[in-house]
């Protein structure tokens, strides 16, 4: 495994190939977002000649990768300090709910919160989150979905979490310039 600034890549051989997957730096929650296929350096030229073959290609041991690139020490500490991130975010969203009520502010911060959590793979973010902002799953659920109908969170079809809106971002970006 090689890790750098921008993620980690796993090198697994078959025959004279070597197949290179990377994932950005950020929690592993899936397959790799880049696959690259090489003749190894020592492989006979008898062996690349003809290109790679589909037998190659099932011998990818890609869940073998996941789990490697996840046991990673820096792996392990990405993942701990996004989840520290994440805390935090969900926390700062419940103060800005206790003191400002379902504000634009707190609605935006509850979109970005939960969409990062669903994009990091969290298995039940919208428990996750009730439980950080001390109100019940069914109250985040009912305003994420005004998030949504307000423009503060998209949706992606087929998946949990949503795209945050430009509406959202810049609500974000003025709790920014307000805390420097």
């Amino acid at each position: 495994m090689r890790a750098d600034e921008s993620g980690f890549e796993i090198a697994q051989q078959h025959g004279g190939w070597v197949v290179r997957m990377w994932w950005p730096v950020g929690p592993i929650t899936g397959g790799p977002q880049r696959v690259t296929v090489e003749p190894a350096d020592d492989a006979e030229p008898r062996d690349v000649v003809r290109g790679i073959s589909t037998t190659v290609l099932r011998r990818l041991d890609i869940a073998a990768a996941i789990n490697l690139a996840k046991m990673a020490p820096e792996a392990q500490q990405t993942l701990q300090d996004y989840a520290q991130r994440l805390s935090a975010s969900a926390e700062a969203a419940g103060q800005l709910l206790a003191a400002e009520g379902v504000s634009e502010r707190y609605l935006a911060t509850l979109a970005a919160t939960y969409a990062a959590m669903a994009d990091s793979g969290a298995p039940a973010p919208v428990p996750w989150l009730a439980r950080l902002i001390e109100r019940r799953p069914e109250t985040i659920k009912d305003h994420l979905k005004k998030a949504r109908r307000d423009g503060y969170l998209g949706t992606v079809a087929g998946k949990a979490g949503g795209e945050l809106t430009d509406k959202a971002k810049a609500v974000l970006d003025s709790l920014v310039t307000e805390d420097r």
